[in-house]
């Protein structure tokens, strides 16, 4: 059997953030199809960083620990409908594969510390944004979400490890968000109930802790402006209008510079951090909608007693908010942290309960 090639099916000109498209103007590929995948995973489990430990956190606990999650990061994606593994700093990139072929998905935290640490938060980070990526490409949906420093850290990474934040303004602030033309179009936004827009819209519910900023002209500046499509905006105490909201346009990377688990989870006082009913709803969406990209990676663990050696309710978790932190729990790590080895729990089945 012989046939004969049709060079000009092979002919691609160019493409946009959402088709690619033939000589003609055709469209062949909608880059949409990426994003949509069949299998729904109803058993995720995301993994969340751990962070060098806070220095105020070493000062109420001094010499006892070496990195911490903060719990309400966990009740965040426990409350979208997700478990959690904690995820180690300081670790070979042989690692973070291992680890990474059994998660549904990962959070980058926010936290307060510098990107140039050796063998912490944002060294760990690069090992994942570059597994991340090269899953994807090869076809394994894999997610990332980053919340505040997590945002800068994605921007970061994009950069290839340039500094690019400017300095601002913006702790203790509750906004409404500015919208971006095309917004509704954005991953994140586009099956969003109208009610939860509405909120963000036009209500002050995003608690804002940071005092570095990304703008649009850092995109422009560092040649990142065409992977990241911008979302919304805010301005900070002083005016300065940041990127609050960002999702990647080719892969499932997606940044808030603002933090829903407070409005959710975190109560210290006289920080202007919103309970309002309006911004539960509007916080609680995020967890979801991340918790939903989530399952459609279908990774795993061998089996479910397996599982039970890596969740993070292997770990203790400390009141630390009776001692000032501005958070209420974490789950604060020795620096020899490890998986638990062995499980002797006797597991009762569900019908005995």
């Amino acid at each position: 059997m012989s046939f004969k090639l049709n060079l000009s099916l092979l002919i691609v000109l160019f493409c946009t953030h959402n088709c690619i498209y033939l000589i003609n103007g055709r469209s062949i590929i909608s880059t949409d199809s990426i994003f949509k995948t069949p299998q729904i995973n109803n058993n995720p489990i995301i993994g969340i960083l751990a962070e060098e430990l806070l220095y105020s956190l070493e000062d109420k606990y001094p010499d006892q620990y070496h990195s911490y999650i903060a719990s309400s990061y966990v009740k965040f994606v426990e409350g979208g409908g997700a478990r959690v593994v904690p995820v180690w700093i300081g670790k070979p990139r042989e690692y973070y594969e291992d680890i990474m072929s059994k998660l549904n998905g990962i959070l980058f935290p926010g936290g307060s510390l510098w990107f140039n640490q050796t063998n912490g938060y944002s060294e760990a980070g690069m090992h994942i944004y570059e597994i991340a990526e090269k899953m994807n490409d090869e076809g394994d949906y894999f997610p990332i979400w980053g919340t505040c420093l997590g945002f800068e850290l994605l921007t970061y990474l994009s950069a290839k490890g340039e500094e690019h934040r400017v300095d601002c303004s913006s702790n203790s602030q509750s906004l409404p968000l500015i919208f971006k033309d095309g917004f509704h179009e954005s991953r994140m936004f586009k099956n969003a109930p109208s009610h939860v827009i509405e909120i963000l819209r036009t209500e002050p519910v995003t608690s804002n802790f940071h005092q570095f900023c990304v703008t649009e002209k850092n995109l422009t500046d560092f040649h990142i402006d065409k992977e990241w499509h911008v979302i919304s905006v805010n301005d900070d105490w002083n005016g300065l209008e940041f990127i609050s909201t960002i999702e990647n346009y080719r892969y499932p990377f997606y940044g808030i510079q603002f933090h829903p688990e407070k409005n959710l989870y975190e109560w210290v006082r006289n920080k202007n951090i919103s309970h309002t009913t309006n911004a539960v709803i509007a916080s609680q969406y995020f967890a979801e909608f991340f918790v939903s990209e989530a399952r459609k990676n279908d990774h795993h663990f061998a089996d479910a007693k397996t599982e039970d050696l890596y969740v993070i309710y292997n770990y203790p978790e400390t009141f630390t908010g009776a001692k000032g932190s501005s958070f209420e729990q974490c789950y604060m790590f020795p620096e020899d942290v490890d998986y638990v080895k062995t499980n002797n729990a006797h597991v009762q089945d569900d019908t005995n309960v």
